[in-house]
């Protein structure tokens, strides 16, 4: 089976499952040092699988060439942000790498209790605030193949200056230190199996047996069963 064809597969299934009648979406938090690939991964989860939402972020930091407001993040102004957070418009915030970057509160709120899934791509100081108010999220780190790799990918950026870069560098161990504290950790050396990795992660999830509606089961399997005549 080719994977094209290997990722159909699995978005079937995983839209196809009999889910609990009225369950709260999953929220899957995933998180990884800058460079590691994590965006590129996330926005293919979210057209491989289906039912997931990705939830954006809103930042002060000024877009990449390439990234699109309402697209990748929502750029604003710090006074914007701030005037956010004094209305509680936030789930989490938190300032990285010299800006700030914080969670709307309310979209993502409303398809969790819609029962649709939520990716949440954030950072690790927010990814730890989040948790702790959702004790039952799933959360996944993503590593870099190597340092040497990364460090690689982040002087291809021509949008980072070279302190930014080795700001970031500096960071990666902490970042890596916190990767403990996860569900899962998934190590992109290479896309296509890292993509498998996660997909595999979500349908995991979505199978769990608390997750599923076991009236369906009951009436699909053992009523039937019951119903069968003796020979």
């Amino acid at each position: 089976m080719s994977s094209s064809s290997s990722t159909s597969q699995i978005s079937s299934n995983l839209a196809d499952l009999k889910q609990a009648p009225g369950r709260r979406g999953i929220l899957y938090i995933v998180s990884a040092p800058s460079g590691a690939g994590k965006t590129t991964l996330c926005k293919q989860i979210v057209t491989s699988i289906a039912g997931v939402w990705h939830s954006i972020s809103a930042t002060t930091r000024k877009s990449r060439p390439g990234e699109e407001h309402g697209r990748e993040y929502f750029f604003i102004e710090e006074q914007v942000f701030h005037e956010m957070v004094r209305r509680d418009e936030f789930l989490e915030y938190a300032h990285v790498y010299g800006h700030w970057y914080g969670t709307p509160q309310s979209p993502l709120m409303d398809k969790i209790e819609q029962g649709v899934d939520v990716l949440l791509e954030i950072d690790v100081q927010g990814a730890l605030q989040i948790k702790k108010r959702f004790v039952d999220a799933v959360s996944i780190f993503i590593l870099p193949p190597s340092m040497d790799i990364l460090r690689a990918r982040l002087q291809s950026r021509a949008s980072d200056s070279q302190e930014e870069i080795l700001r970031r560098l500096r960071k990666v161990k902490d970042e890596v230190w916190c990767a403990r504290e996860y569900s899962y950790i998934v190590q992109n050396d290479d896309l296509t199996q890292s993509l498998r990795e996660l997909q595999s992660i979500f349908q995991a999830e979505r199978l769990k047996t608390h997750r599923l509606n076991m009236q369906w089961l009951e009436q699909s399997f053992i009523a039937e069963t019951d119903a069968v005549p003796e020979i």
